[in-house]
């Protein structure tokens, strides 16, 4: 039987079609659109019309590639820009109107939780470990071991939220970084609090961010087919460092860094940041 699940990010469209048997599944066609469903959405709390119209187009050509392939069962799960706009139901309803296409909304809590299932089929938990998931709308923490999750909660910090909200010069100002960190301290303070008696060793970071940090840290790496791989963590401390420093237009001529994260990669150095210092966590 094919198999289809589509994963409605607040930046980007995943849709992956598999052939599944009872003993298995065998992937046979993957691919990802940078819908940036979220952009502007912090105005107004809103999908705008231009991002609502990507969106719907992005779910038709899905629609269109699922049925060349006789998909017979498939999956759409919508996560946070979808789960907080005030006009996400409406765009529910457009899409099952011209494409047929159901979509659930979960809570931030059941994708965490579906993060840390996918986290440890990879291999990638070894002990006491923090799992963070950067998107665009939210951000999920798991922390855990091979055995189970103790903590989870998904934060509304997301990359494109936080540059929405706090980040207006190019490149980012020292006041900018400030306010950002106080910002930090205030929301995640629960999650440090935790982490004071879990003591994680590990950063283990499962978004197309910490794939970037990987192959911009090692041009030789490519994260396509990789299940994990070690990032030295001081290789990625002098990349945050020059991210930050540098200019929307220096970034757009950086190696291995996409269009669509040029500008939100910078978030995700401060978040990784933030992380690493006030955990003290010396893997990644």
């Amino acid at each position: 039987m094919r198999i289809a699940a589509i994963d409605l990010g607040s930046n980007t469209f995943h849709l992956l079609i598999a052939e599944y048997n009872s003993s298995q599944i065998d992937i046979i066609y993957k691919t990802n659109k940078p819908v940036r469903l979220s952009e502007n959405i912090t105005q107004y709390n809103r999908i705008i019309p231009a991002a609502f119209e990507r969106g719907k187009a992005c779910l038709e050509e899905y629609k269109t590639i699922m049925d060349e392939f006789k998909v017979e069962k498939m999956h759409a799960v919508a996560t946070s820009a979808i789960r907080s706009a005030t006009n996400g139901q409406e765009f529910i309803e457009q899409v099952k109107l011209s494409t047929g296409i159901e979509i659930q909304i979960i809570s931030g809590q059941e994708e965490a939780s579906l993060i840390y299932e996918a986290v440890k089929v990879s291999g990638a938990i070894d002990g006491r470990t923090l799992i963070m998931d950067i998107g665009g709308g939210s951000t999920e923490f798991i922390f855990c071991d091979e055995n189970k999750a103790y903590w989870k909660k998904s934060f509304d910090i997301g990359a494109a939220r936080l540059m929405q909200k706090f980040w207006t010069n190019d490149p980012i100002s020292i006041g900018e970084l400030k306010t950002l960190h106080e910002y930090l301290d205030e929301t995640l303070r629960e999650l440090v609090e935790f982490n004071k008696g879990f003591k994680a060793r590990t950063l283990v970071g499962s978004a197309g961010a910490f794939e970037t940090f990987l192959e911009m840290s090692d041009s030789s790496i490519s994260s396509t087919n990789l299940k994990s791989a070690t990032l030295n963590i001081n290789q990625y401390k002098k990349l945050s460092e020059k991210l930050k420093l540098s200019t929307h237009e220096e970034r757009t001529h950086m190696p291995n860094l996409i269009p669509l994260r040029v500008d939100m990669i910078v978030m995700a150095c401060v978040l990784t940041d933030y992380i690493l210092n006030e955990l003290k966590i010396q893997d990644l």
